[in-house]
């Protein structure tokens, strides 16, 4: 029997250790957080029980990450960074305060309750007031010197007027609204999308470029202070976070000082439902002992304090009946499959669609139309189906077959190169990626035309007026009067609107064309490389490829859509509408910055970067996003990066603000 016991502690160790490393490691969890906190509840339980199978490697005696990336240079921590042990209900958080209470010989001890924010662990190390070193929390000891990717961060102070050693610690997160634009922008592009914000900060605080990190909008919450000095006078936790406070650090407004823990199930009670009025995720309460000098007699375990708890939330989840699997063509052809359920209450709103992600995870889930499905909501956020229960499944429910042709026309799926996004072949004539092509034009990554929306574009097209985006500016009057709820006056202003983009800027209409792959911000850049649309439709796959920021891959894509004939007989009959490209103002040959290529990096304080960049590129300046052997001038501003590293090993010239607006000051009184 023991052997029964030995063996299932073997399995729920490797099983810890698989998912620590998708979780920390690779920012991409496979279960959900309350799957995995049972299985480590169930180890620790075990080890306890049969303390002769326990050993020293085991995951519940370890702290986060068991390997740091290679790519990032190893930080040894001054002071270890330990983990939290986890409580799941109101009678374990009274066993540990009964416990606390009676290794410190108190009845009342004073607890600290902060939100658990649901982020990554940082540690941050300041001296004479700079911020020099940033860090992951790692395995504890041992973490990612991230220092230039953290100075992007807005919300970390750069300088603090406290003058000793000073390590603060925190969660780098992802705002609610910052994740939900960079998935938009990612399924545009047709990236997988991240599951949730942690995932995603994750992902986005350990990129190799601080640029991207700059771009993806992450936040810092200050949660406690180390310090090497008593002459702070700084006795409890709830004084350091006031500290931190006056330095500049964001401190989480949400925190209680509590009396005992009654207080506190009281605090924690409240936040289980108010959280999800909050623009980030969190997921429990922290609970800390507020008196350090209790701390310090408390002490710790090989993982975790013993003067501190997570009260964790119970899951989100809910039961319901799937009613339909709807599979959606996007207008690049990818094919999507949405659950469609009964509706049900979750995380303070009603559910009634949920991702499937793809044919992958429909036949992982064995998931079938009609059956009783649980349902969780990543992070607060994301709808997502995690099992199906299948002690209510009616005998007679057919497994369901993933579709082999697209359900829009009739032509064959295949998947992409990675095998994972199945895609109709029918790019020239599927209604529903026609559809979609007509709705990208027409909106905010399109030329943008006001009033023109989705489901004017559906009446549009099933009506027969429109099938591709040339169509749009044949349109006339009397064709729109033929639509529901149009008069003449909604008409003629669409009309209008419609005409105004027929003076389109040249990124505008290159990221309307909907090339697969091709993006706004990958349509300025292509923009900016190519000086008209002759020579972009006829550049060779070389010269695509050696635009800053483009790419095999994506020069590929542009290289095969213009080779299209059906392509270009659109752009024609696009441009007898009378449709014009608006070229930036052609620059004299005597500007003062021609033959000069620039990368602004940091920030500025007299007018934005990307004001800056404009100025640069009207005296004559090529400006591009990263550094290479092209790059003449480097501008750096405040918390410049690794582009300023790499300017210097390669003996790019560099400007400093001051110096960028003098040379522009010259270059006009030259002209």
């Amino acid at each position: 029997m023991q052997d029964l016991f030995k063996d299932r502690i073997e399995f729920l160790k490797a099983e810890i250790i698989k998912h620590n490393r998708l979780y920390y490691e690779q920012n991409t969890p496979s279960i959900s957080d309350s799957e995995y906190d049972a299985l480590f509840k169930e180890l620790k339980d075990l080890e306890a029980s049969f303390p002769e199978f326990a050993t020293a490697d085991s995951p519940t005696k370890k702290v986060g990450a068991a390997n740091i990336a290679s790519e990032f240079t190893e930080v040894t921590h001054k002071y270890r960074l330990y983990s939290l042990d986890n409580t799941y209900n109101y009678d374990d958080l009274r066993s540990w305060y009964e416990k606390i209470q009676k290794e410190l010989g108190r009845e009342d001890i004073e607890l600290v309750c902060e939100l658990k924010i649901d982020g990554l662990a940082m540690a941050l190390s300041y001296n004479v007031g700079l911020f020099i070193k940033g860090a992951t929390r790692g395995n504890g000891i041992v973490g990612e010197d991230i220092t230039e990717n953290l100075r992007t961060i807005k919300s970390i102070p750069k300088n603090i007027d406290f003058k000793s050693p000073l390590e603060v610690r925190g969660e780098v997160y992802m705002p609610i609204s910052s994740f939900e634009k960079l998935n938009a922008a990612r399924l545009e592009e047709n990236k997988p999308l991240f599951a949730n914000p942690r995932n995603a900060a994750g992902g986005s605080v350990r990129q190799l470029d601080p640029e991207v990190t700059r771009e993806r909008d992450l936040a810092f919450f200050a949660y406690t202070g180390v310090l090497d000095t008593v002459d702070a006078e700084i006795y409890t936790h709830f004084q350091m976070l006031e500290l931190l406070k006056k330095q500049g650090f964001v401190v989480n407004p949400n925190i209680k000082i509590c009396k005992n823990i009654e207080e506190a199930i009281k605090y924690c009670d409240e936040w289980d439902e108010k959280r999800h009025e909050l623009g980030y995720a969190t997921d429990g309460i922290v609970i800390k002992v507020n008196n350090f000098a209790y701390q310090d007699e408390l002490g710790f375990t090989s993982r975790a304090p013993k003067w501190a708890t997570a009260f964790k939330f119970k899951p989100e989840e809910a039961v319901t009946k799937l009613l339909d699997i709807e599979i959606n063509v996007g207008r690049t052809g990818a094919i999507t499959p949405v659950a469609v359920l009964e509706p049900v209450k979750l995380a303070g709103s009603t559910v009634s669609r949920a991702t499937l992600h793809n044919a992958d995870e429909i036949e992982r889930l064995d998931i079938r139309i009609g059956d009783w499905v649980w349902v969780k909501k990543a992070a607060e956020i994301i709808p997502k189906i995690i099992k199906v229960e299948l002690s209510r499944r009616e005998s007679d429910l057919p497994p369901f077959f993933y579709p082999k042709v697209c359900p829009s026309c009739g032509a064959p799926i295949e998947k992409d190169e990675e095998g994972v996004i199945q895609y109709c072949t029918n790019i020239t004539s599927c209604p529903a990626q026609l559809k979609g092509k007509l709705k990208y034009w027409a909106g905010k990554d399109g030329v943008d035309i006001d009033g023109l929306g989705d489901s004017i574009v559906e009446q549009l097209f099933d009506m027969g007026f429109i099938k591709n985006y040339p169509d749009i500016y044949y349109l006339t009057r009397e064709d729109l009067l033929k639509l529901d709820k149009f008069a003449d006056k909604s008409a003629q202003n669409l009309i209008e609107a419609i005409e105004k983009t027929k003076h389109s800027e040249f990124a505008s209409f290159i990221s309307a064309l909907g090339i697969k792959f091709v993006g706004k911000e990958t349509a300025e850049l292509i923009a900016r490389a190519f000086p008209t649309f002759d020579n972009l439709k006829n550049a060779s796959l070389e010269e695509l490829s050696n635009v800053e920021g483009v790419g095999e891959k994506i020069a590929i894509s542009i290289r095969e859509f213009f080779n299209s004939e059906e392509n270009l007989k659109l752009i024609e009959k696009l441009f007898n509408s009378g449709f014009e490209i608006k070229y930036p103002e052609k620059i004299s040959e005597n500007a003062p910055f021609n033959g000069m290529t620039m990368v602004f990096t940091g920030a500025l304080s007299r007018i934005t970067r990307n004001e800056a960049q404009k100025l640069a590129k009207s005296l004559g300046a090529t400006v591009t996003n990263s550094v290479s052997k092209n790059t003449t001038h480097v501008i750096a501003g405040e918390d410049a990066g690794s582009k300023l590293d790499k300017a210097k090993k390669l003996g790019v010239i560099i400007l400093n603000e001051e110096e960028f607006f003098d040379m522009v000051e010259k270059g006009k009184s030259n002209e």
